[in-house]
């Protein structure tokens, strides 16, 4: 394999050389016997390395995107469908629900194995309803640490909490075979969800919810704290090698039970048809092996994939204009053959006030003028049109497209930019230079100083320039504290950072989850705003008791009004993304919430040369 880069200067040279080694086949071999098929690879790259291939341990997008390969959940979403529907994977139908919405039953497919493991001693370990059991109540053992817990404590699965409470109170191991009317196997293929409060979309939280997917005990017990490398689940793919900071790929499942490709394309959908028509009845997966090289770097992975040595990339931003000018694919571009397909993505993009921080906190007319002038302040447009080329939806809320709740005709202030506005707020409710330095200062005449936690990427740096920019034209004196990711997530959620910026991403297509940002009980977890409103709390859960519908709609509606009057975060874009692929790969199309795609594209053999 060559690789060809253009030797600009001595770090693009050092790039390009990392990046070919991301790229090399050297440790995992994959070449075919004499005379047998080429193995068909997949080949793509991720911003950044999976921390962890535990279920229990996952908390980012991309351990989810490679443990979603590994692991199979109870239900997936249909790759094809549009709108998205579910249905069964390890499941052998659709749950089935009592007429309150409290009560679920689930019924297991026979016949499905784990991958083989020396866990198992040598013998063929089939999954059963109680492996959903031991998943689910891992997320609730204190010895995990498990990120899942905000998620799976809300769901208020009887007794589950208790449980958990009860290790913590007497510090003791989590007692795994005590029983809990909330979550049972009834039998060896059957299992029983009881829930505190009716939910009438439950389904979603064991549809492609890698957390909920089955896991054998003897192999955790096996490889206790060393779980998180050592991945065993039921699904198409095995882990065959993970050079961290490098390369993961991923091989077949040898033992992978008989599965066909057979989603089910909307009707009128010719591109979904054409896809459904070329590759129905191929069994899965369809590729060999999935390297998956992890390119942090935009030049790089754009580099790789114009050479070709990456089958599909999701477009960087700094090549929009020159790849998707207008959006429209550049003809040069599709001269070569490549396509473009792109995504409004379930997600928000947003900023978090700390509404328990003394400066910029509180419910008070004064305190909300602030939050208020600061989003009216900060300029939206200039974020999407110059830091994102184009690639973003303004949001007038945090409820993004794809799910329930979402309102394409609403316009709020949100994203607004009026410093006119914001200047006369502040000056209203007493916000001003009291000693001259410049600086705005607080009514009482104490130092006005906004604290704003931002990651250490190089890609940042940006938008916390447009944020200073923005705030000093207000007399806003901002500082800013740099951090990893992980420690500020943490700090986020025990009340340490004043203000945070961040995303959140949909796993289903119900909008009330981003509604769940707001809940006075999700403090120290989802909420990470610290917001408490009585008002607000109730419409949440009268809004999660009810199926979907207009009364439903209108609640979501009362309550998101309630979360733009306080401001206690400023939603600033839902993420446009543009996916390129070459034509050598099969049926790829981006889906909302399914992240691994891997079992559902091929790829077309080499052409030979005679």
């Amino acid at each position: 394999m060559h690789y060809r880069c253009p030797v600009l200067r001595r770090a693009s040279f050092l790039r390009c050389l990392l990046i070919a080694l991301a790229l090399s086949p050297a440790a995992a071999p994959c070449a075919a016997p004499a005379g047998a098929p080429a193995p068909k690879v997949l080949r793509y790259a991720m911003l950044s390395d999976a921390t962890t291939l535990d279920p229990a341990g996952l908390q980012d997008i991309y351990s989810q995107e490679v443990a979603g390969s590994i692991f199979e959940p109870l239900y997936r979403f249909d790759y094809l469908a549009r709108p998205v529907k579910v249905k069964p994977q390890l499941a052998a139908a659709l749950p089935e629900a009592s007429a309150d919405w409290r009560e679920y039953t689930v019924r297991l497919k026979s016949g499905v194995h784990f991958a083989d493991d020396p866990a198992f001693g040598g013998k063929p370990r089939e999954v059963v309803a109680a492996d959903v059991v031991y998943a689910i109540k891992r997320i609730f053992d204190p010895r995990w640490k498990s990120p899942q817990l905000p998620t799976f404590a809300a769901l208020g699965l009887t007794g589950l909490n208790a449980l958990r409470q009860r290790a913590l109170d007497q510090k003791t191991p989590l007692d795994y075979d005590a029983p809990v009317d909330g979550l049972k196997a009834i039998d060896r293929y059957t299992l029983r969800f009881r829930l505190d409060t009716p939910d009438p979309r439950f389904v979603f939280n064991l549809t492609g919810i890698v957390a909920a997917a089955p896991v054998a005990r003897e192999v955790v017990e096996h490889y206790g704290d060393t779980i998180g490398d050592h991945p065993v689940g039921a699904g198409p793919f095995v882990l065959a090698d993970w050079r961290k900071g490098s390369q993961i790929v991923l091989a077949r499942n040898p033992g992978y039970r008989e599965q066909f490709y057979d989603e089910t394309p909307t009707p009128g959908d010719a591109e979904a048809e054409a896809i459904a028509r070329t590759l129905r009845g191929r069994r899965l997966p369809m590729v060999d092996r999935v390297e998956i090289a992890l390119i942090n770097e935009d030049q790089p992975r754009w580099l790789a994939f114009l050479q070709g040595d990456l089958d599909v990339i999701n477009l960087p931003a700094t090549y929009a204009p020159v790849a998707y000018p207008g959006g429209k694919l550049a003809p040069n571009l599709r001269r070569q053959g490549v396509q473009a397909q792109r995504l409004a993505r379930p997600d928000v993009v947003y900023t978090v006030f700390n509404m328990d921080a003394p400066v910029i906190g509180g419910y008070g007319p004064a305190q909300v003028a602030l939050r208020r002038a600061i989003g009216l302040g900060y300029d939206n447009d200039e974020e999407i049109r110059a830091l994102r080329r184009g690639l973003g939806l303004a949001a007038q809320s945090i409820v993004p497209p794809s799910t329930f709740g979402y309102d394409p005709t609403l316009k709020t202030e949100m994203s607004t930019y009026d410093p006119g506005r914001a200047n006369a707020l502040l000056d209203l409710y007493g916000y001003t230079d009291r000693d001259g330095d410049g600086w705005r200062d607080r009514p009482d005449g104490s130092p006005l100083v906004l604290q704003y936690h931002t990651d250490r990427a190089q890609s940042l740096r940006p938008f916390n320039e447009l944020w200073e920019r923005r705030m000093r034209a207000l007399h806003l004196r901002i500082e800013f504290t740099l951090g990893n990711w992980a420690d500020q997530a943490k700090a986020a959620r025990a009340g340490k950072l004043m203000i945070w910026f961040l995303s959140w991403n949909a796993d289903a297509p119900d909008g009330g989850t981003f509604l769940r940002l707001g809940y006075g009980p999700a403090i120290g977890g989802d909420n990470l705003s610290r917001f408490n409103l009585p008002a607000f709390n109730t419409l949440f859960e009268r809004q999660g008791e009810l199926p979907d519908g207009p009364e439903r709609q209108a609640v979501m509606t009362e309550a998101n009004r309630l979360l733009l009057a306080y401001l206690p975060m400023k939603a600033h874009v839902h993420r446009l993304q543009v996916n390129l692929h070459w034509p050598r790969l099969l049926g790829f199309r981006p889906h909302p919430f399914l992240r691994p795609f891997h079992a559902f594209v091929d790829v077309a053999p080499p052409t030979v040369s005679p």
